[in-house]
């Protein structure tokens, strides 16, 4: 049986995450990154997906002021973004989870070089920050379609009573 890892235990330093799965890793890592404020099912059918396409998923999560700076809605995030990493490196598909403060993850994806870099559908390959870099590397860059309806947004818009059950 596998050991238990505590979801903490999986939130790393960019520091750890290079050392861990960096240049001298073993296996296809997979990388992608965003907000996760309110996980739903959403996240985890995209999370899922992009785990399926390697050996291990480091996600690297927005902090709160780099959510603000993105200017996603008012109020944003709802959560903080330690719950946010605790919550999502609970995930069994996720390997390790990162936070970073920039406004793109540029400079971690050219530090990490990933075998697969994953975006969602609201993406185009020319689109996804490093992915000229992952591609010029031998990686590859993958768009994983969102489930339809399911989005924080729409949480949210429902929560304030503005919106139907979807």
């Amino acid at each position: 049986m596998t050991p238990l890892v505590h979801p903490a235990d999986k939130v790393m330093s960019r520091a750890d995450v290079l050392h861990r799965f960096g240049r001298a890793r073993r296996g296809r890592i997979v990388f992608t990154n965003g907000v996760f404020d309110i996980l739903h099912r959403g996240h985890v059918e995209y999370l899922f997906a992009a785990r399926g396409l390697g050996d291990a998923l480091v996600v690297a999560l927005n902090t709160d002021d780099s959510v603000r700076r993105l200017a996603k809605a008012p109020g944003r995030p709802v959560n903080p973004q330690d719950d946010r990493a605790v919550v999502l490196a609970a995930l069994g598909c996720v390997d390790a989870v990162t936070l970073f403060d920039e406004d793109t993850p540029h400079a971690i994806i050219t530090a990490l070089m990933p075998d697969v870099l994953v975006k969602g559908g609201d993406y185009t390959v020319e689109t996804i920050v490093g992915a000229p870099e992952v591609m010029a590397a031998g990686g590859r860059v993958e768009v994983i379609p969102l489930t339809p309806g399911r989005s924080t947004t729409s949480i949210l818009e429902r929560a304030r009573g503005g919106g139907e059950r979807g």
